[in-house]
């Protein structure tokens, strides 16, 4: 049986908590690519040292030649410039769209029938750019993102409340910034409406804190941003790919007419499965629930229609 490859774009935190993740839990062999000769090289050696340990058998190889990604099953893409204290994910918009120019010229070349998972920032024209620049079906190209957001909504809750993380489910769509939108009326603690556990004004607060969740982590940190929780749920949104496991998660995904929107990436519930994105779960709004959302998508779309490719 072949095992599945996963193809990995950036050598930094992210890159090597996926790839760590991905070779423990032996979902395909791994390779790692980034431009920092050594870097890439140096990480997979120190993990495939370590699998005797760990007990996985999974190749990690790590490398500065992209035709490596040859065959790839999914890529996932993390290159790019990371936050520093006092920048907003939109600070990073120019110098990483040229960064991606040059990624999906060689997802074109080497790996024209992978799945496509973007991480790097600013998340919904990266993902974007990645669509447009490599001509992929827009189906399999999608960004990771209103998984991370719904996560920290679900640990800030779970905390709050003192139950297991496990047991509460959330959404936060729209775009993966400042105005996102953390569906307070469609989380639930296993199955129980979250306002018979919380105050609205403890809710509202951490609606406040889920949003500004990634800088609070780069403010301590001073010298990065946050990188096991992005790495985690690329790998989760992979895995449902890998697997056909038809995950329901939300993603920056392609919308054609869904939500009133078209030709735009941005968080939605979807169905992850063999085929990549296979279909946008559109959700009922409350009338302010619809306005946030909204106004999130005006802020993605005015950062896309500013790009030129």
């Amino acid at each position: 049986m072949t095992r599945r490859k996963i193809g990995l774009i950036g050598g930094g935190q992210i890159g090597g908590v996926i790839a760590q993740l991905a070779a423990a839990r032996e979902l395909g062999d791994v390779t790692l690519v980034d431009v920092v000769e050594g870097v890439p090289q140096g990480k997979t050696l120190d993990i495939w040292e370590g699998a005797p340990v760990f007990g996985a058998d999974s190749a990690v190889v790590g490398t500065n030649d992209y035709k490596e990604l040859k065959g790839s099953d999914v890529v996932i893409i993390t290159a790019g410039v990371p936050r520093k204290p006092g920048m907003s994910r939109d600070d990073l918009l120019n110098v990483n769209v040229g960064i991606m120019k040059n990624v999906a010229a060689n997802l074109k070349q080497y790996c024209p029938d992978a799945f496509i998972i973007v991480v790097s920032n600013p998340l919904d024209v990266m993902v974007w750019a990645c669509q447009k620049l490599s001509g992929f079906k827009p189906s399999k190209v999608c960004g990771m993102a209103g998984l991370l957001d719904s996560s920290r909504f679900r640990a800030f809750v779970a905390a709050e409340i003192g139950v297991s993380v496990e047991d509460v489910t959330a959404f936060v769509l729209g775009g993966h910034g400042d105005t996102m939108v953390p569906l307070i009326r469609y989380c639930t603690v296993n199955g129980i409406p979250v306002t018979k556990f919380i105050s609205a004004e403890k809710l509202n607060a951490i609606v406040a804190r889920t949003k500004q969740a990634g800088g609070e982590i780069v403010n301590l940190l001073k010298t990065g941003s946050a990188f096991v929780s992005p790495a985690v749920c690329a790998l989760e949104m992979a895995e449902s790919y890998l697997k056909d496991k038809k995950r329901l998660i939300v993603s920056a995904a392609y919308l054609n007419g869904e939500y009133g929107i078209k030709d735009y990436y941005v968080g939605v519930p979807v169905i992850i499965g063999e085929n990549g994105v296979e279909k946008v779960v559109e959700l009922d709004f409350a009338p302010e629930e619809r306005d946030a959302f909204n106004k999130s998508f005006v802020h993605v779309k005015e950062m896309v229609d500013s790009v030129k490719l």
